[in-house]
């Protein structure tokens, strides 16, 4: 069900001052246009400014999102980035955080994300630039070893997220409320687990995840599910398939299967991924129905997507 974020229309003066003269003979005019004046500076003004938090959402970020905006390769802002390294961060194996260069809008939700087991930040890097041009900030990681298993990356994308929100040079441009999790293969698994250790985050994503847990009922974070037709590490009949069946039906929740794709297919630049991992995180850490239109209905099948099933219309 497509939803429509309007603002809510301004009050205006629908009758014209008149302009018969008062007892003291000044006509009335003068007094309404005093009165205007005294409304527009306690905020009229302000109101009726372009980019005035009067918006029913005071999170949306960015303008009105279309087709082309969102499968673009790069978003509306403009993405500054910064190395934080491994000996200065206890918890987690350091890595780069990507944010939106202007403070002009406020404040904006971030999202950690982890690669796969062997793997280092590299191999997810695309995605840092990519999700925060379209306003949030992005912090990918390194793990402790890249031998990490999923529960310990989960802990992991959980300190980084400590990190961004607490210590970072970057903290103040976050809203420490509005938080979310990624990652690919063990990552993936992780972000399963991150998810269930602190409920109170507003999105997760594994991408072709990798976990011996199969059961998630316990989640209570919008989750989009992501695995690979052709994905023979962690085939989706025995990985992301149960994950997703495995969710509490009332839970917003989604399972999106690429089409022609391998287990690695999330270690490069792709289109559907964005697509759709930004359109779950906009409407879930930012609550900004405007993406509501590109995940419900539910896509249909495509030379890009084997298959995709959800919960629609989303409720949180």
């Amino acid at each position: 069900m497509q939803q429509s974020n309007r603002a809510t229309p301004h009050p205006h003066l629908d009758r014209a001052p008149s302009r018969a003269p008062h007892q003291d003979g000044r006509p009335r005019s003068r007094r309404w246009t005093a009165a205007l004046a005294a409304l527009v500076a306690v905020g009229l003004g302000t109101a009726l400014t372009p980019g005035a938090q009067a918006a029913d959402n005071p999170y949306e970020r960015g303008p009105a999102p279309t087709t082309a905006s969102i499968e673009a390769s790069r978003g509306s802002y403009a993405v500054s980035q910064t190395t934080v390294s491994s000996l200065s961060v206890s918890g987690f194996g350091g890595g780069t955080i990507y944010y939106p260069t202007s403070t002009a809008d406020g404040t904006f939700g971030a999202i950690a994300i982890s690669p796969g087991y062997t793997a280092s930040q590299s191999s997810i890097a695309w995605l840092g630039p990519r999700l925060a041009s379209q306003g949030f900030v992005v912090f990918t990681i390194d793990t402790l070893t890249t031998l990490d298993q999923p529960d310990s990356r989960g802990r992991q994308l959980l300190a980084a997220l400590d990190h961004l929100t607490q210590r970072s040079t970057v903290r103040t441009r976050i809203d420490s409320s509005r938080l979310g999790v990624m990652g690919h293969s063990m990552g993936g698994g992780g972000t399963l687990e991150a998810a269930k250790s602190r409920p109170s985050l507003q999105a997760a994503i594994p991408l072709t995840g990798w976990n011996l847990d199969k059961s998630w009922p316990e989640l209570r974070t919008p989750t989009l599910v992501v695995g690979a037709d052709g994905d023979t590490i962690a085939p989706v009949s025995s990985h992301s398939e149960p994950f997703y069946t495995s969710l509490p039906s009332s839970l917003d929740k989604a399972y999106l299967e690429l089409n022609n794709a391998s287990h690695f297919t999330p270690n490069s630049s792709n289109t559907t991924i964005a697509k759709y991992s930004i359109s779950w995180l906009k409407r879930f850490i930012d609550n900004d129905t405007r993406f509501e239109q590109f995940l419900c209905p539910l896509p249909h099948p495509s030379l890009t997507i084997e298959e995709y099933r959800g919960n629609c219309p989303h409720t949180s």
